[in-house]
């Protein structure tokens, strides 16, 4: 294999390098796959590889997840100035397990009980800080629903229509130009959302405006252009409108709450509350109007002091453990630009903390939905689920290296010495070509130890809809429409998965291939858009209707 040499940009050095990979490798793996009984092309990715078997990993986990009860122990105390609730930090696996620690302590009811420590705390929490892409898609998929390409795209209309900055950034500081002018449009800019700021905070704050850590854009914030933000088409009002209030925040006090803890024993067995009382809602009094974000519940602890006697009661609460949770396109964004906190090797870990992950702020949308188009992915209700081909794929290539984002690490870190003159782009694409020769001479060796066989057998039978009217071979499911699995031998037979705007179920396939014809289906629509009901019958390998009444 042969790579020609010719004089590149650090940038451009890197897409034609992610060109060679993706085409090598996704040829390389489509062979194998098909050679093994597989169909499609399975295409490989330096980043949409790893991104998959993230989601992989975290499909197995949910999967082979087995919940488990576990049981927790509270004190309910009764003090002259009001009533409150401590927890005992250890849980137990049963309830015999709770009664025998209840014993051993001579935990009963009633028992008295002493409070040990009353700690009060004041915090502050400073408004979120200003929009990235990243933090944008997220934000809006947790909202919305929106996904990562559909928010792109959205904004990038916004941008276009210049109500805000460019949003391909990886930035959230802003530099003094961009606060000037934002603090000479706060009221403007307050006029459009009809809220009030009493007491704006006027003052350059680090957290949010600081010019060096500019490089080539700052964050994501509405420009001097202002329109009637009701004129916006839906999904442009929310995220124009979810921009603002970000920018909003940053001219409000911060929000502030007093935190108390009570440490209450009972025959020296601890039990700990924690309390909070808001003092000063800040930013989040804008947030508290539109509904933007839960408020957190309230909870008035009575005004107890070290050494005073309480009254208790013991109570037991069942809990059941809880699985990790589905990726969605929002938390699918965020772990790829933390990606960096799961590398074993501190050296590489740095290296994609200092790079933000694997993809950029302007790709990682593009890299979800190159694995929606490829099936390698499905989105259920918002949540992410691999697909059978993709899980097939993760299975196959496991202990690949082209799995671990860490080989980006290790091509980023390379990188970065080209751009600073201490590597060349010799031994850049060099090391590009030894290591796709080497998943190339190890590809033999990946299938002949995976289960590939197996498994397209267990597809074969899962998807076998009925036999082929033409061969007699089986119909299987392919993903977009039913197939006959003698197709290499000439057999063309297909049937839709959607006719007239119905979809079939995998029952009506079974019935047209077996019995001709299918039982009364409803929800068929005319060219007119009308609705109506009818059965299915195959006749001369085509389908038609069949109509109770023939008018």
């Amino acid at each position: 294999m042969k790579i020609a040499r010719t004089v590149w940009s650090g940038e451009k050095l890197e897409i034609t390098s992610k060109t060679y990979l993706s085409l090598y490798l996704s040829r390389l793996y489509t062979l194998y796959m098909q050679k093994n009984g597989m169909q499609g092309v399975f295409s490989i990715g330096r980043v949409q590889t790893p991104t998959l078997y993230l989601l992989y990993k975290r499909n197995k986990e949910i999967e082979q997840f087995i919940s488990k009860p576990f049981f927790e122990l509270f004190a309910n105390f009764q003090h002259e100035k009001g009533d409150y609730q401590g927890k005992y930090a250890k849980r137990f696996d049963s309830e015999e397990e709770v009664n025998d620690f209840k014993e051993k302590n001579a935990l009963t009811d009633p028992s008295k009980g002493l409070v040990e420590e009353v700690q009060t705390v004041e915090k502050k929490l400073y408004a979120p800080k200003l929009f990235s892409l990243s933090d944008l898609q997220a934000a809006a998929n947790k909202k919305f629903g929106y996904g990562a390409s559909d928010t792109l795209k959205t904004i990038q209309g916004l941008y276009e229509k210049k109500l805000i900055s460019y949003p391909r950034t990886d930035c959230t500081f802003i530099g003094k130009p961009e606060f000037t002018y934002l603090k000479e449009n706060l009221s403007t800019y307050l006029n459009l959302v009809g809220e009030t700021i009493e007491t704006p905070q006027l003052n350059e704050n680090k957290r949010y405006v600081n010019g060096s850590k500019v490089q080539e854009h700052y964050a994501i914030i509405p420009t001097r252009t202002v329109i009637n933000v009701e004129r916006l088409a839906h999904n442009e009002r929310n995220l124009y409108k979810l921009i603002l209030y970000r920018t909003l925040a940053i001219f409000e006090k911060p929000y502030v709450y007093d935190e108390t803890k009570i440490m209450t024993t009972i025959h020296q067995v601890p039990f700990k509350t924690i309390g909070k009382v808001e003092k000063q809602l800040g930013w989040k009094q804008l947030y508290v109007k539109e509904k933007k974000e839960k408020q957190e519940v309230e909870r008035t602890l009575p005004n107890v002091s070290k050494g005073d006697s309480v009254n208790s009661t013991l109570e037991t609460k069942k809990g059941m453990t809880q699985p990790p949770k589905y990726y969605t396109e929002g938390t699918l964004i965020t772990a790829m630009k933390n990606v960096g906190g799961t590398s074993e090797n501190k050296e590489n870990k740095d290296i994609l903390k200092e790079t933000e992950g694997i993809g950029t702020e302007a790709t990682r949308a593009n890299v979800i939905e190159t694995l929606k188009r490829q099936e390698y992915i499905t989105i259920q209700k918002k949540n992410i689920i691999v697909t059978e081909k993709g899980s097939i794929l993760c299975e196959v290539i496991q202990n690949d290296e082209i799995t671990n984002a860490d080989m980006t690490a290790k091509w980023e870190k390379y990188l970065k010495k080209i751009r600073n003159k201490e590597g060349t782009q010799e031994a850049f694409l060099k090391s590009i070509t030894n290591f796709v020769t080497h998943l190339i001479n190890k590809a033999p060796e990946t299938f002949k130890n995976s289960n590939m066989k197996e498994h397209v057998q267990e597809i074969k039978i899962d998807h076998a809809m009925g036999p082929c009217p033409n061969c007699q071979k089986e119909i299987i499911d392919k993903g977009k429409f039913y197939g006959c699995i003698g197709y290499r031998e000439g057999c063309t037979f297909t049937l839709p998965k959607k006719w007239s705007e119905k979809r079939l179920t995998k029952k009506n396939i079974n019935d047209l291939l077996t019995k001709k014809e299918t039982t009364t289906i409803k929800g068929f629509k005319s060219k007119k858009g009308n609705s109506f009901s009818a059965k299915l019958r195959l006749n001369e390998n085509k389908l038609e209707f069949i109509f109770a009444d023939k008018k």
